[in-house]
């Protein structure tokens, strides 16, 4: 029977890799280095081709295979063979086979890309990214099964962990202050974990294991987003990738994806993958993992608005649109071995609290998807990986930890109230530095995954976020939703340039300036573990010209209570209490416009492992003791 498809000469011009949609078919273009390539053709879920079509040789351009090809593409799938062996289309747009998440009996067998004459139409309404500038952002991590998997979410179990499950949770995020989600890899991976069979191991073998790749963080078909991920199937992935984005940008949240590369692709081929996004989907941003062309990306004019987060970039330069942005695990690592208390973190400190390039921006974190939550972060010493069924051999050991007393779970009042404070301690660390801050999602209301600091297989209550600590922990999430609310409020701490720590706007103070316990003395000892930060409101420049409040904040991460000189305020301003993390009643955070006044102007007393913020508020002390009813605050408690 002869096939209804055949190679259409009459289609001549230059495509992009790929299937796209002639006058008469379909345009293929495929790069491999192999001899011969054949096209083949399937009718949907059937296992005999409809047809093989190799293409023709003097249409190859380098290693990329190219041919136009005529017939009825409605209903069909495909595959390409390459010297005998049958490849996906890692450019594919959408698949068949992957709808049903984690299925383990699914046959090893290569994933087969839908035929797309007729892309499905999609109504944007005007939709563009937000383009929010890094220095008012606030980042939200999470994974797109996870966030709302778990029965606590109170999603419809249709949609629970999918982009739909996302969607409702978008007035719990513009409760929480956060601005921008960032989302591990939406793309269609193989989350059945599979070992390699390598050629001529008489060891190797075929068949999976019973794990599964939760994270998503391996080579994939990258212009498609996950069928799994989807309520509707593999055919409704797209259209509601699509409404999730313009769902959040109507909210006036931004959304980044993670896009995972080996190292072992085409550096055009990762370009037009990010671009593809960009384009297709109006994501605001993408977050490189893996091996990355980094300086391609970034000189790459079509990207220059597009937020591009990396560990790392080798000196590249934004140009005049600041898109790129460092967001490694060095902020982390500092900061929580200051957290703890550790010897010689204060010169670390104070450059983490400072850090903004101005042609590169900062992503800050203390807690992220391979490492410990933050609960955890303050409840074990070292990892417990054995649900992962390598011996508790894999995942990291630096984890830079401090468990506050007791290993784990435990009933001990002192050292519950530790871990509260020293959550505190990290939130405000992370909201109070200059560089945008990252939450990993859950960490506002104290997450944890039993100390397993790398759950990548763990598709289960260790990775899904319980939604039934949020009433649990209710503290932690008013303290966390305070400090973005603070930070949002105070451009002091989120300025548009690194602080110069410099007076250049003469106006009599520098724009930041460290402090030790004596004001203007900072000591960068070794042994030290207290840090005073004076923040110049005359450099903070809020909506309506008004400039913001003066803040000084004083960390001490030493175990004993440590008395600071506070620095001198303009005339007519006086210091005021704004938070602090060791009064638990009052849960850190001072009622906002009812901040109490300092007794003592002069000196500040912090308790062991607490941070104090005062702020410059205009006043005299004899007014707010009338409106207190005479009585006032002290600086030491009693």
């Amino acid at each position: 029977m002869k096939s209804r498809f055949e190679i259409d000469q009459s289609e001549k011009g230059e495509y992009p890799l790929g299937a796209w949609a002639t006058r008469n078919g379909m345009h293929f273009s495929f790069a491999h280095p192999g001899e011969s390539c054949v096209l083949v053709l399937y009718r949907s879920g059937g296992k005999t081709p409809l047809a093989k079509l190799p293409f023709p040789r003097e249409q190859r351009m380098g290693d990329v295979w190219s041919a136009a090809v005529a017939g009825d593409f409605a209903g069909v799938e495909y595959l390409y063979e390459v010297d005998g062996e049958l490849k996906t289309d890692p450019c594919g747009r959408q698949f068949s086979g992957r709808e049903r998440w984690g299925d383990l009996k699914r046959p090893a067998a290569p994933l087969r890309a839908m035929a797309l004459p007729e892309p499905e139409a999609f109504d944007w309404e005007g939709d563009r990214p937000l383009e929010i500038p890094y220095e008012e952002c606030i980042f939200y991590h999470i994974h797109a099964r996870g966030f709302t998997r778990h029965a606590t979410s109170g999603v419809e179990p249709v949609q629970r962990g999918t982009f739909r499950g996302i969607m409702e949770k978008i007035p719990y995020l513009r409760e929480l202050g956060v601005t921008t989600l960032v989302l591990q890899p939406p793309v269609e991976f193989e989350e059945v974990l599979r070992p390699e069979c390598v050629d001529r191991n008489p060891y190797g073998v075929q068949q999976q294991t019973d794990k599964l790749n939760y994270w998503g963080y391996t080579p994939g078909q990258i212009m498609a987003p996950k069928a799994a991920y989807s309520s509707g199937g593999g055919k409704a992935s797209v259209r509601e990738f699509k409404e999730l984005v313009k769902g959040l940008h109507r909210a006036g949240l931004e959304l980044v994806i993670e896009l995972f590369f080996d190292g072992t692709e085409y550096p055009a081929y990762v370009l037009e993958a990010v671009r593809f996004w960009a384009r297709e989907f109006h994501v605001d941003g993408v977050r490189l993992v893996g091996y990355v062309p980094l300086k391609l990306l970034g000189a790459d004019p079509y990207l220059r608005r597009l937020k591009l987060l990396a560990a790392g970039w080798d000196g590249a330069d934004s140009g005049n649109a600041r898109h790129l942005a460092e967001c490694g695990e060095g902020f982390m690592l500092e900061m929580r071995g200051f957290l703890k208390g550790d010897e010689g973190k204060l010169d670390s400190a104070a450059f983490c609290i400072q850090h903004n390039p101005a042609n590169i921006a900062v992503v800050n974190y203390m807690a992220d998807v391979n490492g410990f939550t933050l609960m955890d972060m303050v409840s074990y010493n070292g990892k417990h990986n054995e649900a992962n069924g390598e011996g508790n051999q894999d995942g990291t050991d630096y984890n830079q930890s401090w468990n506050c007393g007791a290993e784990g779970a435990t009933r001990k009042k002192k050292v519950l109230a530790l871990r509260r404070k020293q959550l505190r301690n990290a939130l405000l660390m992370l909201f109070l530095s200059q560089g945008a801050p990252m939450l990993l999602s859950g960490d506002e209301f104290g997450q944890t995954k039993k100390g397993n600091n790398n759950s990548y297989c763990q598709d289960n209550e260790i990775s899904w976020l319980n939604w039934g600590l949020l009433k649990h922990n209710g503290d932690i999430h008013a303290f966390a939703k305070a400090a973005i609310a603070f930070r949002r409020r105070h451009p002091v701490f989120h300025m548009k340039r690194e602080p110069a720590l410099m007076d250049y706007k003469s106006c009599g103070m520098p724009d930041v300036s460290y402090h030790g316990v004596k004001a203007w003395y900072p000591d960068f000892d070794a042994s030290r573990r207290q840090l005073g930060v004076l923040y110049c409101g005359e450099y903070g420049e809020l909506p309506g010209g008004d400039h913001d409040n003066y803040f000084y904040v004083a960390y001490n991460m030493h175990w004993t209570p440590q008395e600071f000189a506070l620095p001198s305020l303009p005339g007519g301003l006086m210091w005021h209490l704004a938070a602090d993390t060791d009064d638990a009643e009052q849960n850190g955070f001072m009622p906002e416009g009812r901040e109490p006044l300092l007794e003592d102007q002069r000196r500040l007393t912090v308790q062991p492992r607490s941070i104090a913020v005062v702020m410059g508020k205009p006043g005299e002390k004899e007014k707010e003791k009338e409106k207190r009813g005479g009585k006032n605050v002290k600086t030491e408690k009693q």
